[in-house]
């Protein structure tokens, strides 16, 4: 069976990327004073204009207009910036419930972790590939005058079986100035075809490549749109591939569970790929505030599984635990991570904890 699969990236320069870097930023600073910082502190932006907003419970003094204006002038913002500042104390009610004897769960939520074998990173092609074309136009970005922060890529893959075949499109969008020409051939030299070189077998004459198809693109970031925390959380996950959880990643300490479960349901689904015991997996987990464990856990092999389903059951209950204590100390999950997360999504880079690959007992 023949399909065509599509994802999108957006850079740090979208104001929705903006947002969930500021937000991060915020709970990063927090957890390097206060390890047990309880946070949700997002934004929202409007050209000039920044809304901090939020509940922190912590002994960290943070300086959120401080965060907030060097991350907007790592993004380009030339402009001084207008905040508004509501922050206060996480509910009572709610911080009842999550620090008991055992440490539970901030709320409920249903999260998704998945991996399959048809990258190295067990991510999916398309998402991938559309990642890695932002991070390098961030790289050329920054040695020009000509370019902007403000961007997007979108890479359509050709699937037969379930098995990537070719790429169908690439297409890239990025804010430039007025005075920047011969802006599709620059994009192509210098973004595009150096991350092509690692998929060469995957491109054809057929292939399509558009860039700019707006043809102009130079009000950018929040002067050419608004952004909020939360808004980009198919790009944050896996693309549209796999299903996406109720809540979004950024501003949220270990103890919300749309983070912090929906990581070690990657953990778990990778494990499950990497110890080659299915080519595909989806692991799903839902949880209830004020509980410590799961309410239920149900993995999807679609039909890949090299071992029965009901023996992989038995093996994650063997080698997982899937309490939130025991996610956030295996995880490593206290520490001030997670900016570096914001952009380029929150899956597939080696060098998050989440991404490390469990010998399982059998």
């Amino acid at each position: 069976m023949r399909k065509i699969i599509t994802s999108e990236s957006v850079n740090i320069g979208h104001p929705d990327k903006t947002c969930d870097t500021i937000a991060d930023a915020f709970l990063d600073e927090a957890l390097k004073q206060d390890r047990n910082a309880q946070m949700a502190v997002e934004c929202a932006i409007k050209n000039n204009k920044l809304f901090i907003y939020g509940e922190a419970t912590t002994s960290a003094q943070i300086d959120y207009q401080d965060i907030a204006s060097r991350v907007l002038k790592d993004v380009g913002y030339d402009m001084p910036f207008e905040f508004v500042v509501e922050v206060s104390k996480q509910s009572p009610d709610i911080n009842q419930a999550v620090t008991k004897k055992h440490l539970c769960a901030n709320d409920q939520g249903i999260v998704f972790g998945y991996a399959t074998n048809e990258t190295k990173e067990c991510m999916p092609l398309p998402i991938m590939v559309a990642h890695k074309l932002m991070r390098r136009f961030e790289e050329y970005r920054k040695t020009t005058n000509e370019f902007f922060a403000d961007a997007k890529s979108q890479v359509s893959v050709v699937y037969e079986n379930d098995k990537p075949m070719c790429f169908d499109t690439i297409l890239v969008s990025v804010s430039h100035s007025p005075d920047c020409h011969n802006i599709q051939e620059k994009i192509m030299q210098n973004v595009i075809l150096p991350i092509l070189k690692e998929y060469s077998n995957l491109t054809n004459n057929n292939t399509k490549f558009i860039i700019n198809p707006s043809g102009k693109f130079t009000i950018w970031g929040s002067f050419g749109d608004s952004g909020c925390v939360g808004r980009k959380i198919v790009v944050d996950t896996y693309g549209g591939v796999a299903h996406v959880g109720g809540g979004c990643f950024s501003s949220k300490n270990a103890t919300k569970v749309d983070r912090s479960g929906a990581y070690y349901a990657r953990y778990v689904a990778k494990s499950l790929v990497k110890n080659s015991l299915c080519d595909r997996c989806e692991v799903a987990l839902s949880f209830g505030i004020g509980l410590e464990r799961p309410l239920s856990i149900n993995i999807d092999t679609f039909g890949t599984e090299k071992i029965p389903l009901e023996k992989i059951y038995q093996i994650v209950n063997k080698n997982f635990d899937f309490s939130l204590s025991n996610i956030i100390a295996e995880l490593d999950l206290l520490k001030p991570i997670y900016k570096q997360t914001a952009c380029y999504g929150h899956f597939g880079n080696k060098n998050y904890s989440w991404e490390k690959i469990k010998k399982l007992a059998r």
